[in-house]
């Protein structure tokens, strides 16, 4: 068994994994109740956490950890998802109320023929 493998030197890395998971599901449960200030203390334990996570990198990962890892990473695609949904869901609205047209539609280039 490799050193780095023995379970007291991945312990800070399941914790710090388990922490992650936690902030993700408060950002989640946040997004949802569009909780701006959780919103804002999650995105700032996120960062310290992959701070953290950085020097963490050279211990060899179990079985347990890419577990998490894979949680983890499903959870941020979750969570970033809805972020942009807010996001498109806002643009729509304040278009609506200006009357003007969405900053990022597409142009038809000139001398192409629109299709029906």
């Amino acid at each position: 068994m490799n050193r780095a493998d023995t379970p007291q030197e991945s312990a800070p890395l399941t914790d710090m994994l388990r922490q992650m998971l936690a902030v993700l599901q408060a950002e989640r449960q946040a997004l949802a109740g569009l909780d701006l200030e959780a919103i804002a203390c999650a995105t700032n334990q996120k960062r310290a956490l992959c701070t953290s996570l950085e020097g963490a990198a050279l211990v060899a990962v179990d079985e347990e950890c890419r577990g998490m890892v894979d949680a983890a990473r499903r959870l941020n695609e979750a969570n970033r998802q809805v972020r942009n949904l807010i996001a498109a869901n806002v643009a729509a609205r304040l278009d609506a109320l200006t009357g003007n047209a969405p900053l990022y539609r597409a142009h038809r280039a000139p001398g192409v023929a629109q299709l029906r």
